[in-house]
């Protein structure tokens, strides 16, 4: 039952983003299909997922408990802090740092995760302002 619950307040959270989303316009046309086309595809693709969840059929399911429910606490935390601090900071050091944190949650040394944190801050950065031309903050590192 629980999880037809978090389905129902999932497809709620998803309309509102909706109405928020369809809202998104610009004045000059850079793309053919205009900037809110990807927030609506993933809405959409998170309320069919949402739907699929209501409506199978199946058993109940066990909730995340002691030190698991730990660990999705810490990475809803870390996300919103990223979400916090993502344009002060910038992108790449952003993202080092949720990447840093995601790999100590699964256990990882802190030199590979820190390392795996500058790579993916950095490449993830270069890839979408630089190759993709999506203007992304730069924030510590470029101003």
């Amino acid at each position: 039952m629980s999880d037809r619950i978090f389905a129902v307040l999932w497809l709620l959270l998803c309309a509102g983003m909706a109405a928020v989303g369809w809202g998104i316009s610009t004045e000059f046309a850079y793309e053919p299909v205009g900037p809110r086309a990807y927030p609506l595809l993933i809405l959409a693709l998170m309320a069919v997922c949402s739907a699929w969840l209501l409506f199978k059929p199946g058993e109940a399911v066990d909730w995340p408990r002691g030190a698991l429910l730990k660990k999705v606490a810490v990475m809803i935390v870390a996300v919103l802090l990223y979400a916090l601090i993502f344009e002060s900071a910038g992108f790449a050091v952003a993202t080092a740092l949720l990447t840093v944190a995601i790999g100590r949650l699964f256990d990882g040394k802190w030199l590979h995760c820190a390392v795996g944190g500058v790579v993916m801050g950095v490449a993830l950065f270069y890839f979408f302002d630089r190759l993709l031309d999506v203007p992304l903050p730069g924030g510590l590192l470029l101003g």
